[in-house]
This record gives C-alpha cells, sequence and structure tokens, in this order.
C-alpha cells in the first residue's frame, strides 16, 4: 500500500480512543494504517488517505477526543521509508551509522521520523510504539554518518511542539551482531 497523506491521533484513554477510531473512520474516506494500545495507557490511531480526507478525519478526531488528546499530526507526502516502517517492513543491511531519535509521544516520534527522513539521504528502519517503553517511542535511521547526523538533527528540529525529544544519538559503524535485536 502507497501511504500519501498519514494523520494520527493519540489519547490518554484506551476507550475514548476507540471511539476516536470509529469516528475517525465515518468522518472521511480514509484507510486505517494503525489502532492499538501503547503504554501506559494510551491509544493511537494512524489513518492514510487524501489529504483532505484525513483532515477532516484527524480533525474529527480531536474534536470528539478532546481533552484526551495527547498529540496529532497531518503529514502530507509522508516519506517512503516512513511508510514503510510504520507497515513492519523495515530493509536492514549493511549500515554505515544509525541514528536513534527518542521522543515522548508516539505521534511526535513519526513527526521526527518523517522530517529526518526527508532531509537526508537515509532510511527509516524502525519506529517502535511505546510499548514497554513507558509511553515513549523511538525511530531508528540508517545511512552513512553525516546523512544520519543531519537528519538526527533534522528530526529533532521537526518535532517542534510535539514530543519532547528525550534524547538523540548517531552510532558510526554499530555492530552487525546488533542488528537483529534492534530492527
Amino acid at each position: 500500500m502507497q501511504l500519501q497523506t498519514i494523520g494520527c491521533v493519540e489519547l490518554n484513554s484506551v476507550a475514548v480512543g476507540i471511539q476516536v477510531a470509529d469516528a475517525m473512520l465515518k468522518a472521511a474516506s480514509v484507510d486505517l494504517i494503525m489502532a492499538k494500545t501503547t503504554c501506559p495507557g494510551r491509544y493511537l490511531i494512524v489513518i492514510s488517505g487524501d489529504t483532505s480526507a484525513v483532515t477532516s478525519s484527524v480533525e474529527s478526531g480531536c474534536a470528539i477526543g478532546s481533552m484526551m488528546v495527547i498529540d496529532y499530526f497531518i503529514i502530507p507526502r509522508v516519506h517512503g521509508s516512513v511508510a514503510a516502517a510504520l507497515q513492519g517492513v523495515p530493509d536492514a543491511h549493511d549500515i554505515a551509522a544509525l541514528g536513534v531519535i527518542e521522543v515522548y509521544t508516539c505521534a511526535g516520534c513519526i513527526v521526527a521520523a518523517d522530517a529526518a527522513a526527508k532531509a537526508a539521504d537515509v532510511e527509516v528502519l524502525d519506529i517502535r510504539f511505546a510499548a514497554g517503553l513507558a509511553g515513549k517511542a523511538f525511530v531508528i535511521l540508517s545511512g552513512d554518518v553525516a546523512s544520519v547526523q543531519a537528519a538526527v538533527e533534522a528530526g529533532v528540529a521537526g518535532v517542534g511542539d510535539s514530543g519532547p525529544v528525550l534524547n538523540h544519538v548517531v552510532i558510526p559503524a554499530p555492530s552487525k551482531d546488533l542488528y537483529k535485536y534492534i530492527i
């Protein structure tokens, strides 16, 4: 599936999250990419479709979720490697450098991943959400050292008011033994 525009609403309630997911799907013609619980008791909804439908759906979700909404976004023309990582299709290969951006919200993490991928010649290998992470999320990027450094800086800056960014690192020449545990 080729994702063009994605939208996300992250809530502080599972019950309200399920209600919001239903409302978002009824508000416009969008595809549900993800609707799941995350730690600690949050609910994450990610949708895709044309920009106007995604915008309408996210606006509806935010209105219904009201005070339970902790973060949301709409990303037109989402980077292809972000879409692949969201769909669980990482492409591990020879990795010259790894970049990791750790963010407080799942929505902020996706925003960081897209900003990073659009800023430099890197690939988004994985995006992990909150399960067993005390509500945090992180993105793993790969590429040459300079590209990963530039991407991490752009990803951190791209988070803006989402987040906050908790930490970020660039690891040159990571051990191949590490690959199977992080991707």
